[in-house]
């Protein structure tokens, strides 16, 4: 499927050991000619960590996309009305987002793009990061599973070893799971 023209929101939540290898696939669409809407939640847009400072992560993706990142849930909320976007990607999506998500709590930039851009029954992709996937955050996974118009990146567990409840998406089949999804079908296998 080619991706030249297609409208992308691309949304960063606090899985912030996932953006060294999330940005270079924002640059990746773009590249593809996509139009790509960049939106951060209040924590990835605020929080310096041991895997970088915001300003930084903000400037690089900038940069990328031409465009001034949406962070405020004011600014979020006309994404849906005003038909924004065709498809909209959470990557990474941490297990606060997915749980926010599966129970309908709207209090953040990324949510609130979310249910403004599924008001257009538009796919909405997801990329599962959370240390607690496999565990106390499996149910909002499975919900989400079962929702109509939510995709997911294919995931597997990062570190079954010393964390063996955590799971990470492979950010190699971010595109394909947006060209999949714009397409109406779940990649297949889910799990890695």
């Amino acid at each position: 499927m080619e991706l030249k023209g297609v409208k992308i929101g691309f949304i960063l939540t606090g899985s912030f050991c996932t953006f060294k290898n999330t940005i270079p696939k924002i640059k990746e669409l773009v590249e593809k000619g996509a139009d790509v809407l960049p939106i951060m939640s209040y924590n990835a847009y605020n929080t310096d960590t041991k895997f970088g400072k915001a300003q930084d992560f903000i400037k690089e993706i900038q940069e990328i996309t031409k465009k001034e990142i949406i962070h405020t849930i004011t600014d979020a909320e006309p994404i849906g009305p005003k038909k924004m976007t065709d498809v909209m990607v959470i990557a990474p999506a941490s297990g606060n987002t997915m749980a926010k998500l599966a129970n309908d709590i709207i209090d953040t930039p990324a949510t609130m793009s979310a249910k403004s851009h599924l008001r257009n029954s538009r796919p909405l992709v997801i990329a599962p990061s959370t240390n607690n996937g496999l565990s106390a955050n499996a149910v909002n996974i499975a919900k989400l599973l079962n929702r109509k118009n939510y995709y997911f990146v294919p995931f597997r567990q990062d570190n079954p070893i010393t964390k063996p409840r955590s799971i990470a998406f492979d950010p190699e089949y971010i595109c394909k799971t947006i060209e999949y999804a714009l397409d109406r079908k779940q990649i297949q296998p889910i799990l890695l």
